[in-house]
């Protein structure tokens, strides 16, 4: 295993995944690469990414809704993974449904390559310093406040959701489908660790509060 972690490249072209594997390989990067989303199964059986760098147009599904299952399967509190979407699909309402569906970050084709590894190498950084403080003693009763958990647009829809909007009202106004606001709060309670079980819509109240 890389010290300086491993990136995940979900990319069904194959001179990009080659380019960009041998980008990142050059810096000292763990690369696991798949075409599709079955390969990218077998490969994070292999190892844990840090980053997962995900087109969204892929043979055999999506890659918004691949990127709740790579978190439900690899992601905790003490190791996070950053995602990245690298896609074709440069619309706003695109972009938007990118960063709702919880990426960190989201790239259009064409791209420039130096712009590109900047960006995994940063979210490379930023992981290993957020495990290195969550192994850290806390103080107790010390939280992170919600704005630091969340996306910008994940911010609004949870302060919707908390004032009671239902998903139709809440994607009216935040300019998505009704499903996408759906995948959006499940990867919202899956953030701050809000269950199935839970009042969710109290909780979000009370963490909006601080």
């Amino acid at each position: 295993m890389s010290d300086k972690g491993i990136v995940l490249l979900v990319e069904d072209n194959q001179n990009i995944l080659d380019i960009n594997r041998r980008l990142l390989e050059k810096e000292g990067v763990m690369v696991l690469t798949a075409t599709t989303i079955e390969q990218a199964r077998q490969r994070i059986k292999l190892a844990r990414p840090d980053v997962a760098v995900l087109d969204i147009m892929l043979p055999d599904g999506s890659g918004l809704d691949f990127l709740s299952e790579l978190r439900s399967l690899c992601e905790t509190p003490s190791n996070p993974v950053c995602a990245l979407f690298l896609t074709a699909k440069a619309e706003r309402a695109d972009i938007l449904a990118g960063l709702c569906a919880g990426s960190n970050d989201y790239i259009t084709k064409p791209y420039d390559i130096d712009e590109f590894r900047m960006r995994v190498l940063g979210f490379l950084r930023l992981t290993v310093t957020q495990r290195k403080e969550d192994t850290q003693p806390k103080q107790h009763g010390q939280e992170k406040p919600i704005s630091s958990l969340l996306t910008e647009k994940e911010l609004a829809v949870a302060m919707l959701a908390a004032r009671g909007f239902a998903n139709k009202e809440i994607a009216d106004n935040v300019f998505l489908s009704e499903s996408r606001v759906k995948t959006c709060l499940s990867g919202i309670y899956r953030k701050l660790g809000i269950s199935d079980k839970e009042n969710k819509r109290d909780i979000l109240i009370k963490m909006l509060k601080k």
